[in-house]
């Protein structure tokens, strides 16, 4: 499972190096732009797929403060970029790293309204990929809702066929 699980980490981080060059082409206005979708613009939906990447990898570190970018973040795109960047090589430095037999050692974490919650670490390692996959998708609506035309597939199909046997992205 640890092998699926890298070749996960390292389409995630192949689908978000794609949704970082399309970011790098948009200006302001499209960035900040109100748009109806789960969050109100391009600039707070990437804000929150790159809290959620980073605070996966705080929880399974057990990072003293984890803390949600998204709650506080106020910095700029480039910004943003290079901490989502760092959270998706995180991300897969962490399952490069993690031993196949603690697949189904129980995670804590914290939601954002303080509560506290468990799962095991397949779990929280399945869903953050997906939550990833899912925001990602409403980012594409989002850009081309914006004016951006410069897109292409993320599909992990589309990931698969053109690198998905490289074994570094």
């Amino acid at each position: 499972m640890k092998s699926y699980f890298l070749k996960l980490a390292q389409y995630n981080l192949w689908a978000n190096s794609k949704i970082f060059a399309w970011l790098d082409q948009i200006d302001d206005t499209q960035w900040e732009t109100k748009i109806t979708s789960s969050f109100s613009s391009i600039r707070e939906t990437a804000t929150h797929i790159a809290s959620a990447e980073k605070i996966w990898v705080d929880f399974w570190t057990k990072a003293m403060k984890p803390v949600y970018l998204s709650a506080q973040f106020s910095g700029s795109k480039t910004e943003l970029i290079y901490i989502w960047q760092q959270a998706s090589n995180d991300l897969k430095s962490f399952i490069e790293n993690y031993q196949e037999s603690e697949l189904e050692r129980p995670v804590s974490f914290i939601y954002p309204n303080g509560t506290e919650g468990q799962m095991k670490f397949w779990q929280t390692f399945s869903h953050i990929i997906n939550h990833s996959t899912y925001h990602r998708g409403q980012l594409v609506t989002l850009l081309r809702s914006s004016g951006f035309t410069g897109l292409s597939s993320l599909d992990l199909a589309t990931y698969y066929l053109t690198c998905g046997n490289l074994e570094e992205v």
